[in-house]
């Protein structure tokens, strides 16, 4: 099975950039996509980005909160997924997840349920 391990995130003021990575071992045999979910404490997790490949076509999606600010991209030499998030906002807090699986279409990539592997997280503090 896949391992995914986050890193990049940490303590950064609002209006910052901050990356973060997620990079996969284990083989991706059968999954085609990779998405970022946010978790804050009392709330269930929350889409944030996802891609999705077929070869060297790949396609992105956001969430409506990210779009604009965030961006995806993805080394498929390292097997590797960067989310690049500029402006950030408080309520851009939370343990950021990543994930790898095989969503049925592009109406399953925000639901967790569609992915396989998840990875531990790693906490992003935007502070004001």
């Amino acid at each position: 099975q896949v391992q995914l391990v986050e890193s990049g995130g940490g303590l950064v003021l609002v209006g910052d950039s901050l990356g973060l990575s997620c990079a996969a071992s284990g083989g991706m045999h059968g999954l085609w996509a990779m998405g970022w979910f946010r978790q804050t404490p009392g709330k269930e997790r929350e889409f944030v980005a996802a891609i999705a490949w077929s070869g060297t076509f790949h396609s992105t999606t956001y969430t409506d909160s990210v779009r604009g600010r965030f961006s995806l991209s993805r080394d498929s030499a390292k097997n590797t997924v960067y989310l690049q998030m500029n402006s950030l906002k408080p309520e851009d807090t939370a343990v950021y997840f990543c994930a790898a699986g095989a969503p049925h279409d592009s109406s399953s990539f925000s639901n967790p349920l569609a992915y396989s592997s998840w990875g531990r997280g790693t906490q992003v503090t935007v502070s004001s």
